[in-house]
């Protein structure tokens, strides 16, 4: 067995780990640092995976950091080795490679694995997962080589909305199957998801919702039809099972470390054993607008919480502040922006909104106690990142309140000291 040590050791590649390597390159440009990822590739970004199937953007354009990142940052990056245990008390990672490392402080950044729910014909080939670089270009083979050329996918949350534009774009008929009653329904009411669903239908996929795929049926075990809670079949020669995303705590649960749904976290990334700090989808923190504990999977969240982590982790003193739930998606030509509590409802909550559906256009705001806690945009999204600075910041939004939906709000509407605070620079007059 091979062993050797690092002051640092980073499990994961993405986002989080990629913040967390750039701040502790920035307080210790010296200090050993070795990098664990399953996937033999480069850190790129995952979002961009639809683009990548739809072959709307070349293999060059997915990398999230220059091919130079790890050398110009020290960093010992051992792709395509996974890190299969962690001993906390002896500080030690064991590796699919045979070895082991021993390490000072050691980030989990392991992030989210599909969750593949346990139907009949799920194991047939032609079923796939859609998260990763390796999903998207397994896809094109099998489009590449079948003749079949109808697709379905199971969930209409984020993943299942891009994967069936990527394989609409490709010549598919696709049909979206979703378990609740209204596709993207955590983020987005009924009103802002009609309108989504409206765009899928318009670029000729199909929306089957308040319907779940009961199981799937092959010939020579290859996928050739899916049968529906309803009992109608649907023939296809394709299924991307994208029904969510669940934190990868497999190697953080077996070393005894906290894990709710998620790694539990502190503000400054500390898990519960020691030395040990986790980052990203793998995570489990605290709503900013609940209160509550919960996975918040979001990119924004991951990148912040990976450099709160790698700071800490080269002897800082850094903190994250709370977060919330985002989501910013266009598909089938349509701008959606979800945040905060966009969907909630009660006597505690004002609902602002305005709605042209012929031009797609939808704006809502939900307030509490006077400040904005929750917003959906559809199509003109040019003002959601003012509103998520309000929600971010709980701004008390009394005295601007009543220009909230209209085409005249913008940074001078909010008050003299929060437009001081977000907009700094040489010449700006606030």
């Amino acid at each position: 067995m091979k062993s050797d040590s690092a002051k640092y050791v980073v499990i994961g590649n993405s986002t989080a780990a990629v913040g967390a390597v750039e701040a502790i390159r920035r307080a210790d440009p010296e200090g050993s640092l070795v990098l664990l990822s399953r996937e033999a590739r480069h850190t790129y970004s995952r979002p961009l995976i639809s683009y990548l199937l739809a072959r709307e953007i070349t293999p060059e354009r997915m990398y999230y950091r220059p091919q130079d990142f790890y050398e110009k940052n020290r960093v010992d990056a051992r792709l395509g080795v996974s890190a299969l245990t962690v001993d906390s008390a002896r500080r030690l990672v064991r590796t699919s490679d045979g070895g082991e490392i021993a390490f000072t402080t050691l980030l989990i950044a392991s992030g989210g694995r599909p969750f593949v729910p346990d139907m009949p014909g799920k194991d047939s080939k032609g079923v796939f997962t859609f998260t990763s670089w390796d999903d998207a270009e397994a896809l094109d083979a099998w489009i590449s080589s079948e003749r079949s050329r109808r697709a379905v996918v199971i969930g209409g949350g984020l993943i299942g909305l891009k994967a069936a534009e990527a394989l609409r774009a490709r010549s598919l008929a696709v049909t979206i199957v979703e378990l609740a009653a209204r596709i993207l329904p955590l983020a987005l009411d009924e009103t802002a998801s009609r309108m989504a669903r409206r765009s899928l239908e318009n670029a000729g996929i199909e929306v089957l919702c308040s319907e779940t795929v009961s199981r799937m049926e092959s010939e020579s075990g290859r996928v050739a039809a899916v049968e529906l809670r309803s009992g109608r079949m649907i023939p296809c020669g394709l299924v991307v099972v994208a029904i969510g995303v669940v934190p990868d705590t497999a190697v953080a649960s077996a070393a005894g470390i906290a894990c709710g749904r998620g790694v539990l976290i502190n503000e400054r990334m500390e898990t519960s054993a020691p030395g040990i700090y986790a980052a990203g989808d793998v995570t489990q923190g605290c709503d900013a607008l609940t209160g509550e504990s919960r996975p918040i999977p979001i990119f924004p969240n991951a990148c912040r919480q990976g450099a709160v982590a790698g700071a800490n982790m080269a002897g800082g003193n850094e903190r994250h502040r709370s977060a919330f739930a985002m989501n910013s998606v266009e598909f089938c030509g349509l701008c959606v922006v979800s945040a905060g509590l966009a969907t909630a409802s009660g006597d505690e909550y004002e609902v602002l909104a305005s709605c042209n559906e012929e031009r797609a256009c939808y704006r809502k705001m939900v307030l509490r106690n006077n400040r904005v806690v929750g917003a959906i945009f559809v199509g003109e999204v040019d003002r959601a990142g003012i509103i998520t600075g309000l929600i971010r910041e709980g701004v008390d939004a009394s005295s601007f309140k009543k220009l909230l939906l209209t085409d005249e709000f913008g940074i001078i509407s909010l008050p003299a000291e929060y437009r001081k605070h977000v907009v700094r620079g040489e010449g700006v007059e606030v």
